[in-house]
């Protein structure tokens, strides 16, 4: 696990300008290197075949999943989109619709499958395991803002206008502490100069969820970019990768160690 030492944090804020300027930039270099490096990465760990339901970001839609999901596809794994259209509005109708997805892929691929969210789909994909546990087998996080607190993103007003302060899940009881992790191994992939979600607010404390099955993995990225970042994808699919029950830390040995900064994330 990249995560060192772990403490509380500060009050919650928004990433720095400069990161969130820098972004656009960013994330179209790391598209392009997804695309040059992508012939290399069919070296990646393979899958079993299990299934794979991957979730876009606020305001995104299915379509910035798709090299994602393509490459997982080649890896041998049997992925979908959520086919919801554009991650807008948070109300009881949309989360009932996510349940289905988690059902439908599992009962087509015959067993329990693993979720992959991106920003605000990350923190869906806790919650859908926090709600049918019994169908995931592990859920991975990206840049997700899991701290339960607003403040550490810079799309909290928009996402408060469309959506209110408290959208119909939490009215419903739902979606309440989102830092706590689900009772999946859950992994957490963040990146200290996110410019859209404050790092902090993406970390995982240790103890929650299943003891031991937590973890957070440092990346070099931007928070637009990681859904296509080689090393994010690296890191992906060696998660994915791992025998059902059999989850382990994740523990990038020899070169592949220097592309995961050891941070301290307090």
């Amino acid at each position: 696990m990249t995560a060192a030492t772990l403490s509380t944090s500060p009050a919650a804020r928004p990433p720095h300008r400069i990161f969130t300027l820098a972004e656009p930039g960013r994330a179209m270099a790391e598209l392009a290197s997804f695309f040059a490096l992508r012939p290399a990465m069919s070296a990646l760990p393979k899958g079993d075949g299990h299934g794979v339901l991957v979730l876009p970001g606020f305001m995104a839609t299915d379509n910035s999943t798709k090299p994602m999901r393509s490459l997982l596809d080649s890896l041998g794994y049997q992925t979908a989109g959520w086919d919801l259209g554009r991650n807008v509005k948070v109300d009881n109708e949309r989360v009932d619709a996510m349940a289905k997805c988690v059902e439908a892929l599992a009962e087509k691929t015959g067993g329990k499958i693993s979720i992959v969210g991106w920003s605000l789909g990350g923190v869906f994909a806790r919650e859908l395991a926090k709600m049918l546990p019994e169908k995931v087998r592990t859920v991975i996080s990206l840049g997700s803002p899991i701290s339960d607190d607003r403040d550490h993103s810079n799309a909290r007003i928009l996402f408060e206008w469309l959506n209110g302060k408290e959208p119909e899940p939490i009215q419903a009881g739902r979606f309440t502490g989102l830092d706590a992790a689900p009772p999946v191994p859950t992994t957490s992939i963040l990146t200290k100069t996110d410019g859209v979600v404050h790092w902090r607010g993406s970390v995982q404390q240790p103890g929650e969820g299943l003891p031991g099955q937590t973890e957070n993995i440092v990346v070099l990225a931007s928070h637009m970019g990681l859904g296509v970042n080689p090393t994010v994808m690296l890191a992906i699919a060696d998660r994915l990768a791992q025998a059902d029950g059999e989850w382990k830390p994740f523990n990038p040995k020899g070169l592949k160690a220097l592309l995961y900064p050891k941070a301290r994330l307090h």
